[in-house]
């Protein structure tokens, strides 16, 4: 499976060959649709002029990243915070993981380890993490064992419920779909 989502060609061409796009676009993926999400990674590397390293990300000054982050259109509606958090991310990669995003999943020997380093990550909680752990799972082979249990609900075959399972105009339908079944069921039983 490869990255297909509604984005531009060379955006989805970045995320199946550099795994720090992807760790980016996940990163980011709050609060925004997750198309600008996952194509912000792509135009953060047009304004540099070049794909950036998780250890230039982590060395940037930080009022530099922040302004190429805010530079409209802005690359998230938070772009103050999300570069301080996508620049948390990379320290904690170039730190920990020798400057690398892949090895934060290369040769983990289960889910549930997958599923803890991922969680350590700035900003990550359960779901974020979950959704991390379906995504390299489903579309970037990453299958340690219990990965789609360490993914939860998320993990499941067949199911629509992140951008782990968009793969085509239909497969976002139905997880826009069921987003808005999980808010509208939300705010019933906060209302109740």
């Amino acid at each position: 499976m490869t990255f297909s989502l509604p984005v531009p060609a060379e955006a989805n061409d970045l995320l199946n060959r550099d795994p720090l796009a992807v760790t980016l676009g996940i990163v980011l993926d709050q609060q925004i649709t997750l198309e600008k999400a996952f194509t912000s990674p792509w135009v953060l590397a047009q304004r540099l002029g070049h794909e950036p390293t998780a250890a230039e990300l982590a060395d940037f000054d930080p009022e530099a990243l922040v302004a190429i982050f805010s530079e409209p259109p802005a690359l998230h509606r938070f772009p103050k915070a999300m570069a301080a958090r996508a620049q948390e991310v990379c320290r904690v990669i170039t730190d920990e993981y020798d400057g690398d995003p892949a090895a934060l999943w290369r040769d983990v020997a289960t889910g549930a380890e997958l599923y803890r380093r991922i969680l350590a990550l700035p900003g990550f909680g359960k779901q974020k993490a979950q959704i991390f752990v379906a995504l390299l799972g489903k579309l970037y082979d990453v299958r340690p064992e219990g990965w789609r249990e360490a993914a939860g609900g998320y993990g499941e075959e067949g199911s629509y419920k992140s951008v782990a399972d968009i793969v085509d105009a239909a497969s976002l339908a139905q997880v826009r779909a069921y987003k808005k079944q999980v808010k509208a069921e939300a705010k019933a039983a906060k209302e109740a």
